[in-house]
């Protein structure tokens, strides 16, 4: 205010030559510079319990979708909508934040054997195996995905090694898929076809976070743009092997169409930002938690909207697969240690590899190999 002004001023010589001369030798910093260094992380709108369980809710319904989409199409053609619609909304996201696709040949090349292990044949392999199976079954089997990869980790990934509690997490949740499967009965009544392509489509998941995990870290790319990259080739192997294996459909039935559609659009697109924006919250350890309600999710899912029967050792062996999936996630505390900092949240945009997190007060950290996008947790 103008009356201020005369009450600011100094009388002692020399003090506004001195001044100005304080201020040339000390530059303040540039405003956008200002800017990056105290700007807060802007936080969602929408909490993120409330986005942890529209995840759990689109990914628990997707072995529905599978379902229902192959009463009209053939699986190769379900698989292929899917990803088509999944790439879309990721190309949509990366538009918006002006997103680079990866720069090398080297990073494609691997990005393609990602597609094939996470998307393309494990898509394919539910969508076949609901043909003769029912969806909760094939959203059972896909909880066995932590089971098998704790057991490749131990071979293939040098620095995790097995522990009491580990393996046995592994033998427990083996013996879960034995009681689901009513191994005392002789498997009577099970499609042993349909359940073999949904195991084995579970454990092409941990082989392809392994793959990616070395071969990818450190790769300069975000995660929505390796992702993105990821399923646009997973899409285009899809539509070269698609015409040799199925002809073109009749029509196009409203509820599969929906079906292919929603499972591409929500369970392929949607899901993986609002997993990014989890793991980005709340850090991969909570989000992750999202497996162990995929199940739970898809067999309610199943039986009360597509009336499917449920055997009492379904229900059973599922909680324990989810048991023992957990005892192989966990991480035992060193005796005598002090407890463990809780996880810091991410800034939204991961640095260096998919999955390397900078510590909340180092700007500019090394990139550090850590997994890939698709290996934060368990989708179908």
């Amino acid at each position: 205010m103008p009356s201020a002004e005369p009450t600011s001023r100094t009388n002692t010589p020399g003090a506004e030559q001195t001044s100005e001369a304080t201020t040339r030798r000390a530059p303040l910093p540039h405003p956008a510079a200002a800017a990056v260094a105290v700007a807060p992380v802007p936080r969602p709108a929408l909490d993120w319990r409330l986005r942890f369980a529209a995840l759990s809710l689109i990914w628990g319904f997707s072995f529905l979708l599978i379902k229902v989409g192959t009463d009209g199409y053939a699986p190769f053609q379900v698989t292929l909508g899917r990803l088509l619609s999944g790439t879309a909304v990721l190309a949509l996201a990366m538009a918006v934040k002006r997103e680079r696709l990866p720069r090398t040949a080297r990073t494609w090349g691997h990005l393609a054997v990602a597609a094939f292990l996470l998307n393309a044949l494990p898509f394919s392999l539910f969508a076949y195996a609901e043909l003769t199976i029912p969806s909760t079954l094939a959203g059972i089997c896909n909880a066995t995905s932590p089971l098998w990869g704790m057991a490749l980790s131990l071979v293939a990934l040098s620095e995790d090694r097995p522990t009491r509690r580990r393996v046995a997490g592994l033998g427990l949740g083996f013996l879960g898929v034995l009681t689901v499967l009513g191994a005392w009965q002789g498997f009577s009544g099970l499609d042993f076809s349909g359940t073999a392509m949904a195991l084995l489509a579970s454990l092409s998941y941990p082989i392809g976070w392994i793959y990616v995990r070395r071969t990818l870290a450190g790769s300069g790319s975000s995660a929505l743009s390796l992702t993105g990259s990821q399923l646009f080739l997973g899409t285009v192997q899809l539509a070269l092997v698609t015409p040799l294996f199925t002809s073109a459909p009749d029509g196009f039935p409203l509820w599969p169409t929906l079906a292919v559609v929603a499972l591409g659009a929500l369970g392929t697109g949607l899901a993986v930002l609002l997993q990014y924006g989890l793991v980005t919250e709340v850090g991969p350890t909570t989000a992750q938690m999202v497996t162990y309600f995929i199940p739970v999710i898809a067999t309610a899912a199943g039986v009360a909207v597509l009336g499917e029967h449920l055997s009492w050792n379904t229900p059973v062996g599922a909680l324990v697969v989810l048991a023992g999936a957990a005892l192989t996630q966990s991480r035992p505390r060193a005796t005598g240690a002090p407890p463990a900092p809780p996880e810091p949240a991410l800034r939204p945009q991961l640095s260096g590899a998919a999955g390397a997190r900078p510590g909340p007060a180092d700007p500019d950290p090394a990139p550090v190999p850590a997994p890939a996008p698709a290996a934060v947790v368990v989708h179908p």
